[in-house]
């Protein structure tokens, strides 16, 4: 079976393909209305717990960017976590630099919002909130966004693992974003698009961010962690999930790092591919979008080689209706604008819904043992989720 790619290989397939421009109807473009005026806001976690949110900058000194060989290699995290309820103040969604940054290229969405109305897009968690002490630790699970997509646009999925209990690290890796703020102000550009796409060599990304992951896991749960709450991790239950080419570097971390326990990927092409040797008999879960919503002149083999070497549980799930953007918050932000999406039918509440459910059973089951029935087959409560039969 061959399927469409999703990473995207051109920076003109990447406006194309993840266009919120895509979210605009004409009639809403000349009118504008009401909708136009409320406030974004990501639905509530579905989780007992109130969430915080710390952002952490970490910097390899041992090693060279990738992209720019004359700085360490340097990630901005942002740490969410189980909090104590009514404490800490309400958590940005993006800085204004950066939601300018994802504007400008993203097709034709700034000119029908602003930069400061998608920063101002409501979360639900809270920077500074007191950390919530559980008898037990929480499983970790770090995220890693889409290429040229920044962290926050997984921000949705972050909140609701954390409400049900995990501590969250999503990952910017620098210069592979639109546009990342790192510390001095510094808004850090996509430089490795300049150098993957004219070349399509885009493993370079998803190896680079197998070495960032690991990195990552050094930092917060070695033995000098750098994040002041690393003490609520619990590192013997460690789980990896990205979208895109984030989903990718889930797979290819966990074949070089034997810390990962279980591992999702959203959509993403296997450019880094499973090693023959599978995964060590980890648990592995592959959730892609709709093919029939993409371009037909993508095609890309490398999930049907993956689901062949993939050597412990796995499941390959189908969302009818889900394009390559709704495994982040997109459809959830064209929906508060009161834009249709076409690229991704299903609403963005829904959208939410079923990305949120699957990879948190998923992770409820791996890495807590609790038991998920809709990981065993279709249910008619999610009539669009499609098991891939071998």
């Amino acid at each position: 079976m061959k399927k469409i790619i999703r990473t995207l290989v051109t920076a003109a397939v990447v406006a194309a393909l993840s266009a919120p421009a895509a979210l605009m109807s004409p009639a809403s473009a000349a009118g504008g209305g009401a909708a136009s005026l409320t406030r974004i806001e990501l639905p509530s976690p579905t989780g007992h717990f109130a969430v915080g949110r710390d952002t952490l900058h970490l910097a390899d000194h041992s090693r060279k960017d990738p992209w720019v060989p004359t700085e360490d290699r340097k990630l901005m995290l942002s740490m969410y976590y189980p909090a104590v309820d009514r404490t800490g103040t309400p958590a940005p969604y993006l800085a204004v630099p950066e939601a300018k940054a994802l504007l400008t290229d993203r097709g034709q969405l700034a000119d029908f919002t602003t930069p400061e109305r998608v920063a101002a897009t409501r979360t639900h968690s809270r920077t500074d909130a007191l950390p919530r002490i559980a008898p037990q630790r929480y499983p970790l699970v770090v995220l890693s966004p889409g290429f040229t997509m920044p962290r926050a646009t997984l921000t949705g999925l972050a909140e609701d693992l954390a409400s049900r209990g995990y501590v969250v690290a999503a990952v910017d890796h620098a210069y592979e974003s639109d546009g990342s703020l790192f510390p001095g102000n510094r808004l850090l550009g996509c430089k490795a698009c300049e150098q993957v796409f004219p070349t399509g060599e885009l493993n370079r990304v998803s190896d680079g961010r197998a070495r960032d992951l690991s990195f990552v896991l050094d930092r917060i749960t070695g033995p000098h962690p750098a994040w002041r709450y690393s003490w609520l991790i619990d590192a013997r239950k460690i789980g990896l999930a990205g979208h895109s080419i984030g989903g990718n570097a889930a797979s290819a971390t966990m074949a070089a790092d034997p810390r990962v326990d279980a591992g999702v990927n959203l959509d993403g092409t296997f450019f880094t591919p499973v090693p023959e040797g599978g995964l060590g008999g980890r648990p592995f879960l592959m959730v892609s979008g709709d093919a029939t919503l993409l371009p037909p002149d993508f095609e890309d083999p490398s999930w049907d080689q993956a689901w062949q070497r993939l050597n412990g549980w796995k499941r390959w799930l189908t969302v009818t209706g889900l394009g390559h953007p709704g495994f982040t918050d997109w459809p959830v932000l064209g929906d508060g604008s009161g834009y249709s999406h076409p690229e991704t039918p299903l609403s963005g509440a829904r959208s939410e819904q079923i990305v949120r459910s699957y990879v948190g059973a998923f992770f409820d089951l791996q890495l807590r043992g609790i038991p998920s029935p809709k990981l065993d087959g279709p249910s008619a409560a999610d009539p669009e989720v499609v098991f891939h039969r071998p």
